[in-house]
């Protein structure tokens, strides 16, 4: 059993008597970013799987997104300049004399995402590929020596790849999750999801999925503030959108009632319109996305694991979406902890954090320190018992990041 355990215990996890919670919805152009970064890797993953028996190595998670230039008006839309879609990283492009069409791979599986997330553009003119794939080793190889690093991205076999005979952190990094929702994180997290979901957009199919949401909890009242887009192709003037409006907040009040009876509601929708003789500002789009208009996203600045942003919880910069499922220390850690952290939830029903640090080179499944906070005096050995069980079984979670098992984002 490890002994690098501290467990500490943590009234409220720091959230006090205020509460800051965000969420970009699945439109959003950070989410965007996010999702098709992890999409890469797992199409990747699966395809050297397949092919040859294991993960090759690689990151894809520099991915943005740049805006492109749209024309809007009711009942009709159209792209004046096409979407920018930066694909970058790393992988491994042959497996001994075997070629791998990783171009091949990363643009089909573009295409696919862009058809599921915006079927109203041609792919082939509004959305531009900026392809800037290596295959760059990190620093340590040096010239004339024998080096892993040097076929790091070049494999000759499965013996070069070392994480099959001993998986080892391949940074120092940190990775931190968390679990146990507040009254606000769940009203946040679950409100996205249902305005976003297919159930909801066959009955109000001109709603976006650029669905932003910014909750507040204070005094013992919940105030959200969000912006809600609106198809133009589904709204033929000015009337239906305040109308469109209108249905969205009484469905949203409704739902959070539901949820929580007893929760005092301040809500407010695309507090940036403007209506009168001489400006119309609204948020009405042609594909429900502000990225369609000079909006920009990159992995890492969107939710981070478990779908929030929360300010007031421990936090991590590290951008996990995209990076290889297999050894990459932030992006297991920050899986890791959300798994140890649910099955505390679980078992004690003590809120529960916990942060991991590894270190470059040693035991993927040893970190060097683990932190699990909980509100709850529970038990120090179920704690190291939970920990050890997932720790050690990192396949049984790869697997689940590659087959998208977990909310990363």
């Amino acid at each position: 059993m490890r002994k690098n355990i501290t467990l500490v215990l943590k009234p409220e996890l720091g959230r006090d008597n205020y509460e800051i919670v965000e969420r970009k919805g699945k439109g959003h152009p950070d989410t965007l970013s996010d999702t098709l970064a992890e999409r890469l890797s797992n199409a990747y993953s699966k395809y050297t799987l397949n092919n040859f028996g294991a993960v090759l190595h690689h990151n894809f998670d520099k991915v943005g997104m740049m805006g492109g230039k749209c024309e809007v008006e009711f009942g009709h839309g159209r792209m004046l300049e096409p979407i920018r879609v930066l694909l970058n990283g790393r992988a491994s492009s042959k497996f001994g004399d075997i070629k791998i069409n990783v171009k091949e791979i990363l643009l089909n599986e573009t295409r696919n995402f862009f058809a599921e997330c915006f079927p109203m553009l041609n792919f082939d003119s509004d959305v531009r590929i900026l392809y800037e794939v290596s295959e760059g080793s990190s620093p340590g190889g040096v010239k004339g020596k024998e080096s892993k690093r040097h076929r790091w991205f070049e494999p000759e076999n499965l013996d070069d790849l070392g994480e099959l005979k001993k998986l080892n952190c391949n940074d120092t990094s940190m990775g931190c999750s968390f679990y146990g929702y507040s009254i606000l994180e769940n009203i946040v997290y679950n409100l996205e999801k249902f305005l976003n979901s297919d159930e909801y957009k066959i009955s109000h199919p001109w709603i976006g999925s650029d669905i932003k949401i910014m909750g507040f909890w204070g005094n013992n009242e919940v105030s959200i503030t969000m912006c809600v887009p609106q198809l133009c192709t589904f709204v033929n003037n000015v009337e239906e959108y305040i109308s469109n409006k209108k249905q969205v907040e009484a469905d949203i009040i409704k739902y959070i009632k539901t949820l929580y009876p007893e929760v005092i509601l301040n809500l407010f929708i695309n507090t940036r319109d403007k209506i009168d003789e001489k400006n119309t500002d609204l948020y009405l789009t042609f594909t429900g996305s502000s990225i369609e208009m000079g909006d920009e996203g990159f992995v890492g600045r969107g939710n981070r694991m478990g779908g929030l942003i929360t300010p007031r919880r421990f936090y991590t910069m590290e951008g996990i979406c995209g990076k290889n499922p297999i050894y990459h220390t932030g992006k297991m850690y920050s899986v890791a902890s959300y798994i140890i952290a649910k099955k505390i939830y679980e078992k004690t029903g003590a809120n529960c954090s916990v942060e991991m640090i590894g270190q470059s080179g040693q035991s993927l499944s040893n970190p060097w320190k683990i932190t699990i906070y909980t509100d709850k005096n529970i038990s120090y050995e179920l704690c190291e018992e939970i920990s050890c069980e997932v720790l050690d079984n990192f396949g049984v979670i790869s697997n689940g990041i590659i087959n998208g098992e977990f909310p990363l984002c």
